[in-house]
């Protein structure tokens, strides 16, 4: 009887552990869900503490949870005011939360296990490579490596800009302005648009000193990571540049100088927003916005004063977005370029998709049309209840929705009048928007059935 007992005790302990077993994450993206979840409860537990809410009292779940979530995913949207509502340890929070964010959760985190312990092992590999798109499982180490130099490298020195001019052009003294510059630098950096000012950066729409920094750093890090590497290497071979580096260029350039001239056209003359401004500060903060607009979430006008043809072009910007692997949201400039060789391919009633003389893999094509038909789904959808359950109007609805999806952080003045549903919703767009669809569809997929056989084929009729 007694050797029984130790028998039953071995089968419990062992069903048990496959139990356990069977929710552990399997592939590198639930990993990295699992991850930036994890970092998510984190912060909503610490912004909920009584000493991150000036005044009395602490602030509620949901505020904690959203503010959180538009943290780590590096959005920028607030339902509350950053620098009136937060403390000095709640605003400390969110811009840890920022960069553990851009840098990427789990490439965070194995950074810290290679700085501490000069050890990595293959799951960590795994899932750093996946979340920084490494080439490989070897070079994960230094990509990790490199992504930490430019991230501080970029910070520090947008930081010294910004306190010298705080200090310089607007008399602060040496603590608040250092603690200004080097929040804004990891806020810009990040593609976040987090600000210590109520009305964001509305009070220097004028200011070259400052603008023109931020949103050189928003530029840079809404590159990608890949991008800044090769470009590190190769910057005077444009020859060895891959597709991707070429795509995010060119698409960049094209972004920023079509939405500098529309933005700037539109909103000429208009009294609220650049109307009231010198012709070379009308142009500064067009230019401005339109960096901004693609992913940083940051503003120097008033976004609510706005046309809604403003919107609608802003909304075509977020949705794009900026470089892949990097801090910047939206779908990627990359996504969009494919898309339109595919459509420029079937156009001209070619067989192959060829880029910069270099042929397109058809598995690109399938997932660039899944990104861009879930993306819209997710963004139709949510579109839609926000508009059952408030009394906004569509274009205020659907700026917000690409907002959140796309990780900007800009917004129209609505996202704390919308009800707790809606904000739900918009955490949720955050989320999935940072991760990516494809990533936490990969998640949510517990096993990979492969296909032993094949239909025959048919052709449907199309158009």
């Amino acid at each position: 009887m007694q050797a029984e007992v130790p028998a039953f005790l071995h089968a419990l302990a062992t069903g048990v552990t496959k139990f356990v077993r069977s929710f552990a994450p399997r592939h590198p993206a639930q990993v990295i869900v699992l991850g930036f979840a994890g970092a998510v409860a984190a912060g909503t537990v610490l912004l909920l503490l009584p000493v991150a809410k000036a005044g009395e009292g602490g602030a509620t779940f949901l505020q904690a949870l959203f503010t959180a979530t538009s943290s780590i995913c590096v959005t920028g949207l607030i339902t509350v005011d950053t620098p009136v509502f937060w403390t000095g340890f709640g605003q400390v929070v969110i811009l840890v939360l920022i960069q553990i964010g851009g840098f990427g959760v789990m490439s965070f985190g194995t950074l810290l296990g290679v700085l501490t312990a000069r050890r990595l092992g293959l799951k960590s590999r795994i899932s750093a490579a996946t979340e920084t798109k490494s080439s490989g499982f070897g070079d994960v180490r230094r990509v990790l490596v490199g992504v930490l130099l430019i991230s501080l490298a970029v910070e520090a020195a947008l930081a010294l800009i910004l306190s010298i001019r705080f200090m310089a052009g607007y008399g602060y003294p040496l603590g608040k302005a250092a603690w200004h510059g080097v929040f804004h630098s990891i806020s810009s950096f990040n593609n976040a648009g987090f600000a210590l000012y109520s009305d964001n950066l509305m009070g220097f729409v004028g200011d070259p000193w400052i603008c023109l920094p931020i949103a050189a750093a928003v530029i840079i890090g809404g590159l990608g990571f890949p991008v800044l590497f090769e470009l590190g290497r190769h910057y005077r071979r444009p020859i060895h540049w891959s597709m991707n580096t070429k795509l995010v260029l060119v698409g960049s350039a094209i972004l920023l100088v079509g939405g500098t001239v529309f933005l700037t056209a539109v909103e000429w003359a208009n009294p609220a927003t650049l109307g009231g401004l010198h012709p070379a500060e009308r142009v500064l903060a067009g230019f401005f916005q339109s960096v901004i607009t693609r992913t940083a979430g940051f503003n120097s006008v008033d976004i609510a004063q706005m046309n809604p043809v403003s919107w609608l072009g802003m909304d075509i910007l977020m949705f794009i977005g900026g470089g892949p692997a990097g801090t910047a949201g939206g779908l990627k400039i990359t996504t969009f370029a494919v898309l339109f060789f595919i459509l420029s391919t079937e156009l001209r009633g070619g067989t192959a998709v060829n880029i910069f003389g270099k042929r397109l893999s058809r598995a690109v094509h399938r997932q660039a049309i899944t990104v861009v038909l879930l993306a819209i789904a997710l963004v139709t959808g949510s579109t839609m209840f926000l508009m059952l359950i408030t009394d906004f109007g569509q274009e205020r609805i659907l700026f917000e929705v690409i907002s959140a999806f796309a990780t900007v952080g800009l917004s129209t003045g609505i996202t704390a009048a919308i009800p707790p549903a809606g904000q739900l919703v918009l955490i949720l767009l955050m989320f999935v928007g940072r991760l990516g669809p494809v990533t936490l569809g990969a998640a949510l997929a517990l096993r990979e059935r492969p296909t032993l056989y094949e239909y025959p084929k048919e052709r449907p009729l199309i158009g």
